[in-house]
Order: C-alpha cells, then sequence, then structure tokens
C-alpha cells in the first residue's frame, strides 16, 4: 500500500519515517554486537597463524585449509540463518549464533590436534555466518527510512571493532608471552589464549540480544499485530495511531503474498533467479574476490615475510585495524547523505588502483620463501598502499555491502535472498582465503595483480547494475 493512499496525515507518517529514537539506536547497536564477534572469530586467527604452522607442522596448503576453514561454517550458518530466523524469530536466532561462538572459543583454545581446531573453527563459523545474516536483516527492519543506511553501517562499525580487538588482543598476548608460541597463563600457550578470549564477548553478546524487541515486520508475517505495533511505537517513539495503523498496513501488504518464502522464490526469467538476487550475490562475490580478508588474516605473516620483525608484523596489522574503523566511521556519516552507489564507484577505483601499486612493489621483491625481502624504500610504499587501499574498502565496500544486503530485497524473500548472497559472501572468502599462502608463493605481484583486476572489474559491475536505495522504505523494494 502506498503511504499517500491512506486517511492517515502526512506529516504523521513522515514523522514515523524520520524519528531516530536513541532506542533504536541502541538496539541496532545490540544487534550489531554480532558484527563484532563476526570480525573477531575471523580475525583471531592472523596473530595465531605461525604459532598453528609451527606446532602442528602445517604445509602452506593445510595450514591455508585450518585459516580458511571457518568460512565454510559460515557459509552454512548463512545459508540456514534465514529460515531459522523466520522460524524462529531475529533475537532468538541470534542467541543461538551466541552459543555457536561461545562453544567455539572454547573448543578452539583447548584443542589438541589440526582436526579439532578445524572442527571448532567450523563450528565458530557457524555462528558467525547467521550472525551475518540475522544483524542487518533485524537492524534494517527496525530503522527509519531516512537513517537506516548510518545503522546498518553500525554492523560494519561492529565487524571492524571486532577485527581492531582481536588483533590488539593478539599483538598484547603474543607480547606478554614473548611470542605466540610461548606460554602463557596456565601453561597454555599465547595462541590458545588468542582464541580463548573470545568467549567473553559471546557471552556479551547473547545476553545483550535478550533486552531487545523482536523485529516488528517478523511480528506481522507471524500475525501478532498488537506486539509489532507496540514495538513500532516504542522504538519509533511515535504515538500518533494513525500513523502506526499506516505502517502496519504497508508491512501486512508487502508481506501478504508470500511470508514464508523458499528458494523458489527466487527464481526469475533469465539465468534462473530474479535480478535483485544476482546482485546480491555479485556484491558478496566481488567484496571478498578484491582480497581484503588477505590484509586482516595474514597480514602479520605478509609483513613478516618481507623484512619486518614478528613485534613490528604486530604493531602495524593493528595500525591497520584502526585505520579501518576510522574510514568505517566514515562511511557511516556519508552513507545517508552521498548514497550507497557512489561510495562504491569510490572504493572500487581507489582498491583497484592501490592494489596494483601493491602488486608493483612486490614484483621487485628479492629472494623467495623465508629469504623474501622487500628492499627500501618499496617496503614503506607498500605499507602506505596497503593501509591506502583499507581506507578505500572501509569507505565503501565493506559496510556499503551489508547495508545494501540488508536492505535491497523485498519483504517477502528478504531473509532468504540475504542468506543465498551471505553464503555466496562466505563461499568467496574461503576460495581468496585458502588459495593466498599458494599463490603467495607463486608471486605476492601476481595475487595483488588478480585481486586489482577483480576490484576494476567490480566497479564496472556497480555502475552498470547496482541500484541507489537511499531514502527508500523496505516495503518500496522490488524484485
Amino acid at each position: 500500500m502506498n503511504l499517500n493512499s491512506t486517511s492517515a496525515p502526512k506529516n504523521a507518517v513522515d514523522d514515523l519515517g524520520q524519528h531516530a529514537t536513541a532506542r533504536v539506536v541502541l538496539i541496532a547497536a545490540a544487534a550489531a554486537l554480532g558484527g563484532f564477534l563476526f570480525g573477531f572469530d575471523t580475525a583471531v586467527i592472523n596473530g595465531a597463524v605461525d604459532a598453528v604452522r609451527g606446532n602442528f607442522g602445517l604445509d602452506a596448503g593445510r595450514i591455508g585449509f585450518a585459516v580458511s576453514c571457518a568460512l565454510l561454517g559460515s557459509a552454512v550458518g548463512a545459508w540456514y540463518a534465514g529460515p531459522l530466523a523466520d522460524r524462529l524469530g531475529r533475537v532468538r536466532s541470534m542467541q543461538v549464533a551466541a552459543l555457536f561462538l561461545a562453544a567455539s572459543a572454547l573448543g578452539a583454545g583447548l584443542v589438541s590436534s589440526v582436526g579439532s581446531l578445524i572442527f571448532w573453527r567450523l563450528i565458530g563459523g557457524v555462528g558467525v555466518g547467521m550472525a551475518s545474516v540475522i544483524a542487518p536483516t533485524y537492524i534494517a527492519e527496525v530503522s527509519p527510512a531516512q537513517v537506516r543506511g548510518r545503522l546498518g553501517s553500525l554492523q560494519q562499525l561492529a565487524i571492524v571493532l571486532g577485527i581492531f580487538a582481536a588483533l590488539l588482543s593478539d599483538a598484547w598476548l603474543a607480547g606478554s608471552a614473548g611470542g605466540a608460541s610461548q606460554p602463557l597463563w596456565l601453561g597454555l600457550a599465547a595462541w590458545r589464549w588468542m582464541f580463548l578470549v573470545a568467549v567473553v564477548p559471546a557471552l556479551i553478546y547473547g545476553s545483550l540480544v535478550l533486552g531487545v524487541p523482536e523485529s516488528p515486520r517478523h511480528l506481522v508475517a507471524k500475525g501478532r499485530l498488537p506486539e509489532a505495533r507496540e514495538v513500532l511505537r516504542k522504538v519509533l517513539d511515535i504515538h500518533n495511531e494513525a500513523a502506526l495503523d499506516t505502517k502496519l498496513q504497508d508491512i501486512e501488504q508487502s508481506l501478504r503474498s508470500e511470508y514464508r518464502p523458499r528458494l523458489r522464490d527466487l527464481r526469475g526469467p533469465r539465468l534462473g533467479l530474479l535480478p535483485v538476487v544476482w546482485v546480491g550475490i555479485l556484491l558478496s562475490v566481488f567484496q571478498q574476490f578484491v582480497g581484503i580478508n588477505v590484509i586482516f588474516y595474514y597480514s602479520n605473516t605478509l609483513w613478516h615475510s618481507v623484512g619486518f620483525s614478528e613485534a613490528d608484523s604486530f604493531s602495524i596489522t593493528v595500525a591497520t585495524s584502526v585505520v579501518n574503523v576510522l574510514v568505517t566511521l566514515v562511511a557511516i556519516a556519508l552513507v545517508d547523505r552521498i548514497g550507497r552507489k557512489p561510495l562504491l564507484v569510490i572504493g572500487s577505483a581507489g582498491m583497484a588502483v592501490t592494489l596494483g601499486l601493491m602488486a608493483w612493489c612486490f614484483s621487485l621483491a628479492t629472494g623467495s620463501g623465508e629469504n623474501l625481502s622487500l628492499p627500501t624504500p618499496w617496503n614503506y610504499v607498500a605499507l602506505v598502499a596497503a593501509n591506502a587501499y583499507v581506507v578505500f574498502f572501509g569507505m565503501s565496500w565493506g559496510p556499503m555491502v551489508w547495508v545494501l544486503l540488508g536492505e535491497m530485497f523485498p519483504n517477502r524473500i528478504r531473509a532468504i535472498a540475504l542468506a543465498v548472497a551471505a553464503s555466496a559472501q562466505w563461499l568467496a572468502n574461503f576460495a581468496i582465503t585458502a588459495t593466498f599462502p599458494a599463490l603467495a608463493q607463486v608471486g605476492l605481484s601476481f595475487a595483488y595483480g588478480l585481486y586489482a583486476l577483480f576490484a576494476l572489474i567490480s566497479l564496472v559491475f556497480v555502475v552498470m547494475s547496482v541500484r541507489e536505495t537511499k531514502g527508500m522504505e523496505l516495503e518500496d523494494m522490488r524484485g
């Protein structure tokens, strides 16, 4: 139903879309804490890579899989998160994700074999995948349209804060022990504590989401209209009954035809899927194919391999994560002002240039394997280019993809379409992360040149296929 077709006063309807209360910000922030765990759980392996490799005697292929296996679990978690969120509700599903993440952190820290490590990393990946789908869906469904981009960006802000916390924690633990493989507390090596500390934020997340209300769109879909009305009243601080009636009617209208989405609902006339689903999938794939997680999963090993000390490598990695946090704040400030698409275009162009520069720098490296080195000044040029690359990613593809995935799909297919897109993202992440050690053996120049090519292709894709969603109501999204 169009808002103008109701008898509700226009100013009341406008107030409903524009009013962002402190309550809705706090609710969105609590949900976004799942993103913090997403970032922490996936990045914490960075500081442990060399220690795990040495402890279990792993070659490049096996350490690549040990690092990336969590991403396969994430693909599974993302795939089933949509149906689970539709069945149990968004809030209960976030609690289930928190349990997976807490169990994984405890198990990974106490493993006795690489097989056990892979198992617990898979379990944690399931929790991460669930959080990656449910949090942006929930935030989009409780947020007013005019600030939905900024609130949706809280997910990415939480992710980068989680990455920062994981890398800072890794550096502190390794420094306290005198190395990641050295014993720390209770006779456990520092790399084990890198995993164990993740239990704390997982329990905090599970506790906080106990206090957030269920999504009003989920409540309407379940026929629980009085509860949905009360949630809308509280989170938007609106007391005009006509405006609430209009919003409930809009939600009902958008959900009435098909509430329980299935994969068949995503079918389209061309290439088997609706065009909007393909756009979501490709957004997810390109976000990973530009190689961002190589920086956050392997940067310690990368900088150590080209001549920086272990301590300096940890410091560089933490500094890069700080840059990532700061530029995400910039993205939050800009997303509802200049829009999603322009930021994606700027990001793709910037990443193509900076990745190309990194490829050029590494083409000048000398030696191989543990004797690889990058001569001065090219080691510092590569360092600046890497951080510039993080700037362009952090202000664009990092937050914008999650914002778009949370809002671009029609209500009737949002959960299942987001699950498909997020699963594609995790599979793409796995492909990039698992193959990097082997690509690095071929040559770092080749690896970063490949990522630069994908950044260039992503630019063409955004210009031709991505639609701007700034200021649109979720009920107005079309497939």
